[in-house]
């Protein structure tokens, strides 16, 4: 953790970016499914 050459600092930052996406995904699958739901079910009036 205490490296701080660029190598490193790019690395984390890739990391940071690849957990990021990661979250971004499943968060949109999650509405999505949500709303193939909520478009079954039509108790939401829409």
């Amino acid at each position: 953790m205490g490296d701080r050459s660029p190598k490193s600092l790019q690395k984390q930052a890739s990391q940071k970016q690849a957990k990021n996406n990661a979250a971004k995904q499943q968060k949109g699958q999650a509405i999505a499914a949500k709303q193939q739901q909520a478009g079954k079910s039509g108790k939401h009036g829409r």
